[in-house]
């Protein structure tokens, strides 16, 4: 934490604000090449083989770009709902760990890429095949490419499941009218997740591992808890300072017994509306007492 601290400390200055708007406006920029050079798309994918052969290292950064699916009133739906879960995410945690998580997930999923292109190119090098595996790299129309798979889509879905573990009884509409809380949505489309994982093929399980691995890092590793930047940390310790001043100040002591509701809890404590004054009596000296004067 406290390395964390000072990372935030140092850098926290660098972070990107409303991030989720502007991964709204790459997609923008990914349907409009899809209405006007469908075939562009081929050439932004996350494609370990181009990039190591043909040295296509803008693939790092351009696969960003390619939207999760077609576009279509759904869509815009998914993608506001997106945007209010992650803009809400980032009011909570801070703009520094929001662009932490998003960038961790975008960085594990380029690892994952990489890590699936090692492991096809070992198995045609060791297994004695044909090279079949590593074609599957290529955008052709031979084989099909696993580069596609390698998108934004489990990235989003990490924001989702990020909102269900921090806010676990906002209550959303399923099919616009039926009430559910996020949590419950969470559970499902987790279980949703193991299944295709264990269940999918090798590429399927590298692909939802290195693009929810954030998540995990997250909240498994750490233990469900949304550390705060330190400036939320100050202000919360702030608060709990004058609450208990506070707290302190308040306690209720008769001016003539000197009585206090700490050492006696079963009295009732009054103030004098005829008194001049904050004074407080016990339920024995409330009626008779001598009403304070200023002079």
């Amino acid at each position: 934490m406290k390395l964390s601290h000072n990372f935030e400390r140092k850098f926290g200055k660098y972070a990107i604000r409303n991030l989720s708007l502007v991964l709204i406006i790459c997609y923008a920029f990914g349907y409009m090449f899809q209405w006007i050079y469908p075939n562009l798309l081929s050439y932004l994918y996350l494609n370990p083989y181009e990039i190591v052969f043909h040295g296509q290292i803008w693939r790092l950064f351009t696969w960003l770009i390619v939207p999760p699916g077609g576009f279509d009133i759904f869509t815009l739906l998914m993608l506001y709902f997106y945007y209010s879960l992650g803009t809400t995410l980032e009011r909570t945690w801070g703009t520094y760990r929001y662009n932490v998580y998003i960038f961790s997930g975008i960085l594990f999923t380029i690892l994952g890429a990489f890590l699936l292109f090692a492991y096809t190119l070992l198995r045609d090098v060791f297994g004695g095949g044909n090279g079949a595996f590593t074609a599957l790299w290529m955008i052709n129309d031979s084989y099909m490419s696993l580069a596609p798979m390698f998108s934004t889509y489990y990235v989003n879905m990490s924001i989702f499941l990020a909102s269900a573990s921090t806010y676990p009884n906002m209550q959303l509409l399923l099919f616009f009218f039926i009430p559910i809380k996020i949590k419950i949505m969470g559970m499902i489309y987790g279980a949703l997740l193991v299944f295709e994982f264990i269940t999918g093929g090798i590429a399927d399980r590298f692909v939802i591992a290195a693009s929810l691995m954030n998540f995990i890092v997250f909240f498994i590793a750490g233990r469900g808890k949304v550390h705060m930047s330190p400036r939320q940390a100050r202000r919360r310790q702030e608060f709990k300072r004058e609450v208990k001043k506070t707290t302190k100040s308040t306690r209720h002591k008769c001016a003539v017994c000197g009585r206090t509701d700490e050492t006696n809890p079963e009295l009732e404590f009054r103030f004098c509306s005829k008194c001049e004054g904050s004074y407080e009596y016990c339920q024995d000296h409330i009626f008779t007492h001598t009403h304070v004067k200023r002079e």
